[in-house]
């Protein structure tokens, strides 16, 4: 992923900050200089971390997890909806609801209600309803799609929060931090960074400096959500191609066992045979007739010697 240059971030006047007076200590590491009273950021700093919170991002978004993206901001609530959208993240940019992260069940129910809502409202049996239900039925619809259209499809907790202006979004930081959520936020001087995991010190109120800060963000889970895809599509051809090697062993032992088989079927018919040719030849040998000279026993011979004698 390419850096972003200073006269990108100059050109979107990334680099102004608040009043002097209004100005927070902790920033001091991330303050370049003081002009007419205006602190100016150090655009060093802003191109390291900037760099750093989206190399953490494109990990999280590699691994499947969902990113909360939070602006309610007027000149950053249509360019932060739209990245949001693109990446297909939940977002937020109307007004933060009390417990968004930390009573979620209960935000959950309320979603639901809006599914139902909607589901309602496209089915035949709606025109049926009285004027005056289905009034109210479209206005609460309205006013639930309004505050959660963006975290519909949030099933779950979100891996990260990217937030755009803390001092305004602090109950939204002060959830995700009682959750150990990992934070992303841009920071202006009159914020205090310590409290994000990944702090963006630039210019918070100006809608260029909000969008470009915000374009890079999203390239970077863009570039984590192509690299899930690719692995996904890798490991699939992996284990179709095992699948196919273990088919192809199985249909070659199964040749070499129908093999065996055919090798002792023909020993057992050859031994049937040889058996049966053997019985024969003994059948055979029984069944001769005797010869036509038969030896004269030796008895008759001593009966006429006797009788000779007696005469």
């Amino acid at each position: 992923m390419e850096k972003i240059t200073h006269k990108e971030l100059l050109d979107a006047g990334v680099h102004f900050g608040h009043l002097k007076r209004k100005w927070n200590p902790k920033m001091a590491p991330y303050i370049f200089m003081e002009h007419k009273g205006i602190h100016i950021t150090d655009l060093n700093k802003t191109i390291e971390k900037l760099g750093e919170a989206a190399q953490a991002l494109r990990q999280i978004a590699s691994t499947g997890k969902k990113i909360l993206f939070v602006a309610t901001k007027k000149q950053a609530r249509a360019y932060v909806e739209e990245c949001a959208k693109r990446v297909n993240m939940p977002y937020v940019t109307e007004r933060w609801l009390g417990g968004m992260l930390t009573n979620f069940s209960t935000i959950r129910k309320s979603v639901k209600k809006l599914e139902n809502h909607i589901k309602l409202m496209s089915d035949v049996s709606f025109e049926d309803i009285t004027k005056k239900e289905r009034l109210r039925i479209s206005r609460e619809r309205e006013k639930l799609e309004r505050a959660l259209g963006g975290i519909a499809q949030l099933n779950r907790l979100p891996a990260a929060l990217y937030i755009v202006d803390i001092t305004k979004e602090h109950i939204a930081l002060a959830e995700a931090l009682k959750l150990n959520i990992n934070t992303f936020a841009i920071v202006d001087t009159n914020a205090d960074p310590t409290v994000i995991d990944y702090p963006i010190p630039a210019n918070d109120d100006a809608a260029k400096s909000v969008a470009i800060i915000t374009e890079y963000i999203t390239k970077a889970i863009e570039i984590g959500l192509n690299e899930r895809k690719a692995a996904k599509e890798e490991e699939d051809a992996l284990n179709e191609a095992r699948e196919a090697k273990i088919k192809e062993e199985g249909e070659i032992v199964d040749s070499k066992t129908d093999k065996k088989e055919e090798k002792s079927e023909t020993k057992e018919k050859e031994h049937k045979t040889t058996k049966k040719i053997i019985l024969k030849k003994k059948v055979a040998s029984s069944d001769k007739p005797p010869s036509d000279n038969p030896k004269v026993s030796d008895k008759p011979k001593t009966e006429t010697a006797a009788s000779a004698k007696n005469g």
